[in-house]
């Protein structure tokens, strides 16, 4: 079962942030990527039409079949992962618990910011993750809608993305925070405008490596880690455009997307 590829899912190219560190710190895994890029964004979903993509793209992985699942997806780590998380036999992991204990790790005077998606926002289930692990911890959430078609639309650093970084992150700093979740994955790939903005006294958390770090463990704990491979397979899959992704996608991690190809889920 240890050759048996990862599932890495998110809406769109966010995910590619977190197959960005399973390169670097597991380079021997063959993954399986779903870019849900029919139904973006998913920030204005219900949780409902949330739970339905989670269970149509699980049922996708079961066709390969996937020894683990990434949800790289901070709309569907806060939205959906608990309910389906006992639905399948194999280990599934989100990116807002890693990102939270990094954030508790790194603040120095207990305000945390986190920007993520509007349906992330109303989920609470940020604020909820670091007041568990820092009950004295102040938690702001901002929802930050612009974000994600600007880096599906591979803008990462123009007026329009500054102007954004300015609408949303302005406001958080002016209440003082020292640490800023980046609480949706297509956030890291805008982490050097946002520092920019904010300098140096904001450290800003990527969910990604706490994540990454994660899957190591479960991956070694349960005996599925793959030790070597000669020609790991990565492989792309969207339920909508994939010319749009193929180009993104490249501009953001380069020549491991070879080829996406297109699926219905319906």
């Amino acid at each position: 079962m240890n050759k048996q590829p990862v599932g890495v899912l998110d809406s769109g190219v966010g995910g590619l942030t977190v197959v960005k560190t399973m390169l670097a710190e597991l380079p021997n895994e063959d993954f399986i990527y779903f870019g849900d890029t029919a139904h973006l964004p998913y920030g204005n979903k219900t949780p409902e039409q949330l739970m339905t993509y989670a269970r149509s793209i699980m049922a996708f992985f079961g066709r390969f079949p996937v020894k683990a699942v990434v949800v790289a997806c901070g709309t569907h780590s806060s939205v959906t992962l608990q309910h389906i998380i006992n639905d399948y036999p194999v280990p599934m992991l989100g990116v807002v618990k890693g990102a939270a204990r990094s954030a508790v790790a790194a603040t120095s005077n207990g305000r945390i910011g986190v920007v993520a998606t509007q349906a992330t926002v109303n989920s609470g289930t940020f604020t909820r993750e670091i007041k568990a692990l820092c009950s004295d911890c102040t938690v702001v959430e901002m929802a930050c809608p612009k974000f994600v078609p600007l880096v599906e639309a591979g803008k990462l650093d123009d007026s329009d993305t500054r102007g954004a970084v300015k609408e949303y992150i302005g406001p958080l700093m002016d209440q003082g925070i020292d640490t800023l979740v980046l609480g949706c994955t297509h956030y890291p790939f805008l982490a050097p405008v946002i520092a920019e903005f904010t300098g140096s006294q904001v450290t800003l958390v990527d969910p990604s490596h706490a994540t990454v770090d994660e899957l190591k463990q479960v991956l070694l704990n349960r005996a599925l880690a793959r030790e070597v491979n000669e020609n790991p397979q990565r492989q792309f899959y969207v339920s909508g455009n994939q010319e749009s992704f193929f180009t993104v996608g490249k501009l953001l991690i380069g020549d491991v997307i070879q080829k996406v190809e297109q699926v219905c889920l319906d």
